[in-house]
């Protein structure tokens, strides 16, 4: 068999292909069957629909409950945004630039909450906020979600900081710069792209986080996922196909619009 090149492609690499296609399916059958199924005009899960209908769209947009949650998750992730990527440049930036003993160990416990189970993690918030009497708080929620989304952020700046030329900011300060007038005026722009992706990659990382906001959340403020696990619990109708394929464009449009302004900055 002759590739697109003119070289000849073996049967290992047809195996390849096909093992990475497999893949590709097995993972993406589940979203596209979750797709479907939101414009199911039945009135159970099935699938295949019986027909197609947008009434489960409807009603997740017209119940007041669901688009409070939707608006308490914006509101979680926005905090949970500013937070963690204010936290995280400054952690890259001292450990990019910083010189001191144990930095390793420093990176690694930034990264711990990637290694601990988020059950753990989740568990141990909770207790803190019982003390501070501060459950079922948007604040305590963005709070949670930020311990979670600092390593993402640490490693996505962290990177990008590293491509970066300190020739500039030397020569900023050659003529005449203070350190942290060089930092705003030279660093953070020309880094900003990689900034930008990762407060994003924050966003999303809190807009679809379960655990957290499960201990944490209270009876009148609920995040999306939390309402969608107690209408699991509760009744399963296509309400819940329809809140899915939701989350999933969100998350669609997070990573293009990070794709888009990465391929900006590398430009």
């Amino acid at each position: 068999m002759i590739g697109a090149e003119g070289q000849r492609v073996g049967p290992g690499t047809i195996a390849l292909v096909a093992v990475a296609t497999a893949g590709l399916v097995f993972l993406l059958a589940p979203v596209l069957i979750i797709l479907i199924v939101s414009f199911s005009s039945g009135n159970y899960l099935s699938f295949p629909p019986p027909g197609l209908s947008l009434r489960w769209y409807q009603r997740f947009f017209g119940t007041p409950a669901w688009r409070q949650s939707i608006v308490v998750s914006v509101q979680v992730a926005s905090l949970t945004m500013v937070f963690a990527t204010v936290l995280g440049l400054g952690a890259a930036l001292a450990l990019v630039r910083g010189r001191f003993r144990r930095k390793a160990v420093v990176y690694g416990v930034v990264l711990s909450p990637m290694i601990v189970p988020t059950i753990i993690t989740a568990i141990g918030l909770y207790f803190f906020f019982v003390k501070l009497k501060a459950t079922g708080s948007i604040l305590a929620m963005a709070i949670g979600h930020t311990v979670l989304a600092l390593p993402v952020v640490v490693i996505i700046i962290t990177a990008t900081l590293q491509g970066f030329d300190l020739r500039l900011e030397l020569a900023a300060l050659s003529l005449g710069a203070s350190r942290l007038g060089a930092l705003r005026r030279v660093t953070v722009p020309l880094i900003a792209p990689g900034v930008l992706s990762a407060a994003l990659f924050a966003f999303l990382t809190s807009f679809d986080e379960l655990l957290i906001p499960l201990f944490l959340s209270g009876v009148e403020v609920q995040t999306l996922t939390v309402r969608i696990w107690n209408s699991l619990v509760l009744e399963v109708d296509p309400t819940i196909a329809a809140v899915s394929s939701f989350l999933i464009a969100v998350t669609c449009a997070v990573l293009g619009v990070s794709a888009l302004v990465r391929r900006r900055g590398d430009a």
